[in-house]
Order: C-alpha cells, then structure tokens, then sequence
C-alpha cells in the first residue's frame, strides 16, 4: 500500500503572501547576487562563465594569505623581499623595488586598498611552495576547487592577463563569502578608503571601491579592470542583520560600474524583505496512516521558516507537501514524515521539513478489518461496473 502522494496546500492554509520578484536588468556581462543571511540567489545572469577577472582576482590571494596568517605561516609583522620579478610589473602597483622589505600587514593593504600587483607577486613568492608566482597560483587553483570554486582557474596572484586565468561570478561571491565569514579581522580593511604607503605613489592612494562612502552600507571589496574584461566589481554591503554579496563584470566604463552596483545594493535591501511564513508546530497538513487507530496525522513544521521574499506582491505563495503513504502505523511524534515545498516565483525553492504531530498507535484488530474493508470498498467502486 505504497504510493507518493502529493498535494498542493492552499495559500490561505500556509498564510504565505508572496511570490513574483521584482526584476533587475543587469547590463553587466555576468552577474550573481546573493543575500548571505538565507542564502538566498537573488540575481543570476552567465553566473558560471567562466571569465578573465582582472584585479577582483586577487580576493583568491588575499584568502590563502589570510590562512597562511590565521595557521602561523606568516605574521603580520613580517618583512619580505622584493623579488625583480615582482617589481617588473606595471598597472596598480606600490611603486616597489627590490631595496624593499615590506610588512606584510602593508602588503595586504597594498593589495585590498591600492590593488598593488607587485604587493601580490611578493606575497605569492613568499607562499609558493617553489618560490614562484606560478607555483603560487597552482596552490591558488587547487584551494579554489577545494572550496567549491569549480569555474576558477589562475595563472598569475594578481590577475594580469593571461590565458586561462578565469573565474566565474559564482565563484567571486563564493569567495567574497567565505572571506567575510572566516577573517572577520581582517574583512574591516576592505572598507578603508585610503592607505598611504609611502610618498613614491602619491598617485595611488585611494580606494577604487566606488561604494564606499556613499552611505548605503557597502564595506568591500574589489574593483577590477582589464580591457579583455572589462570593469567589474565584487561588492558587499549590509542593512541591519542582512548582508548582500554581489559581483558584476564586462561593463563598458568605471561609470557604468559604479552606477549598476549601486542599484544593485539598493534593489537588493528595499524590493526583498524577510518574512516568517510558516511557524513552529503549526499545522500544514495531513497523511493518511496505513493499520493505525487513527487514519490520519496531522503534519507540522518543527521549527520557524523565514524566507527572504519581494516586498511588493499580492499574488499567493505556491506550495506543495511530498510525503510516500500511506505511512504505516505506529507513528511517533516528530518523526519526519514529509516536505513542503515552498516555489517564490523567481526566487529558488525552499524544501521544509515536516514532522508527525503526535503519535499514532498501531491499530487493533477491529481497526485492522475496517482498513482493510475501506480500501477493498474503494478499489470496487473505482472498477467499472457491468451495465445491466
């Protein structure tokens, strides 16, 4: 007596009240928006292109420094050489010479806030397992793919153009995520506005982070520009106890940037809010019980559910409860029986899990003959009956 049965549940019994969110036409080549706080996808576009990231390519080196730090590897107050390597190269850079020992507290503000290419080289120099910047970004790329960065691929620790130097925008904000959340000491310097390392670069002191300071909560984290790429940005700001991660590329002109990431921030905080919509220990729904002393239990959800939804909307919310039944007696209190599936318009679905209200005894041998006699009475009548 298995079957899966499946059942939409109505609005008006879940108290759900949104559905349709509102649209953001992006003019990025590829985009990704996520709200940290549920995890929520709010904006996907060639998010999995995998494409050239220019300087946003150097959160990756900022990362394993960060651990290299975090582990014992590399202290902040460290003094590294400056190879000619790394002071061969041009762009953003600290004006850096091989005369040069350099904190490595400076090199890390070097890269974050003047996005400093030679600071990256000395940094991947110093990390490299052969001394190299290109053994350095091996070590890049296989901590990309172990932290579920599967679109990434370096050549380089600073993002110079080079074949097959690419990342994805998935990647971007994976990345931004995972660096807000394990270095929260260190993610504070991602919003200064200005470092002044020394007076060879009174050129290059300023934070090209075209968000900060505008007062709409942006703290982080890396601009980026290659004429191969375009300009792109991975941004992050946070409204109250929410927090928005986003990263945008192949856009025409730093204007454009600055412009689509500040809609971006803005729709994101006033178009989707949270709400609760189903509570802990109401009832959604029921499944039909196979030989117990009740034919039915009650399903409830065994905790709060809050989804990031669009503020503006009036249509129902779409649901559906999946469950195999009938589910044979006895039945205990909180054993998880179902799903309900919760589909926001636009939105991806949310799969909650719910639990048996209370507990169904097996049934006694009365209970037994009157199942059995139900379900043989519903397969009669279900057959078609000779005509007379």
């Amino acid at each position: 007596m298995s079957q899966l049965s499946r059942f939409l549940a109505s609005a008006a019994t879940l108290a759900l009240i949104a559905t349709q969110a509102p649209a953001f036409d992006t003019t990025a080549r590829a985009a990704f928006v996520l709200d940290q706080k549920t995890g929520t996808v709010l904006l996907t576009k060639n998010a999995d292109e995998a494409l050239p990231p220019a300087s946003t390519s150097k959160l990756m080196t900022l990362y394993v420094a960060f651990e290299a730090i975090r582990d014992g590897r590399l202290q902040l107050d460290e003094r590294l050489p400056v190879s000619q390597h790394a002071q061969s190269y041009g762009g953003s850079t600290m004006f850096l010479d091989t005369t040069d020992r350099v904190r490595v507290e400076d090199l890390l503000r070097g890269i974050i806030v003047l996005s400093g290419n030679d600071a990256c080289a000395v940094l991947a120099e110093a990390l490299s397992p052969d001394g190299t910047e290109s053994g350095f970004a091996r070590m890049m790329t296989q901590r990309a793919q172990q932290i579920g960065m599967t679109s990434s691929t370096f050549k380089n620790a600073s993002g110079w153009p080079a074949e097959g130097h690419v990342m994805s925008m998935r990647d971007l904000v994976l990345l931004a995520d995972r660096i807000i959340t394990d270095f929260p000491e260190f993610y504070p310097m991602f919003a200064e506005q200005k470092f002044e390392f020394d007076d060879r670069a009174p050129s290059n002191v300023n934070n090209r982070n075209p968000l900060l300071g505008l007062g709409i909560g942006a703290d982080g984290l890396k601009t980026g520009h290659t004429e191969e790429a375009g300009y792109g940005l991975v941004g992050s700001a946070k409204s109250g106890d929410r927090r928005v991660i986003f990263a945008i590329t192949g856009l025409p002109t730093s204007g454009e940037r600055a412009e689509q990431s500040e809609q971006i921030v803005n729709w994101a905080f006033r178009q989707f809010a949270e709400k609760t919509i189903v509570t802990k220990g109401a009832t959604i729904a029921s499944a039909e019980v196979w030989m117990g002393a009740t034919d039915r239990v009650d399903l409830v959800a065994e905790e709060d559910v809050t989804m990031l939804l669009p503020t503006l909307s009036a249509n129902g919310l779409e649901a559906e409860v999946v469950y195999t039944g009938p589910i044979e007696a006895p039945v205990r209190q909180g054993q998880k029986l179902a799903e309900l599936i919760i589909r926001p318009e636009g939105l991806p679905e949310r799969r909650v899990q719910l639990v048996a209200a209370g507990n169904v005894e097996a049934g006694g041998f009365v209970d037994r003959m009157l199942t059995v006699s139900r379900v043989l009475a519903q397969r009669y009548s279900a057959q078609p009956q000779d005509s007379m």
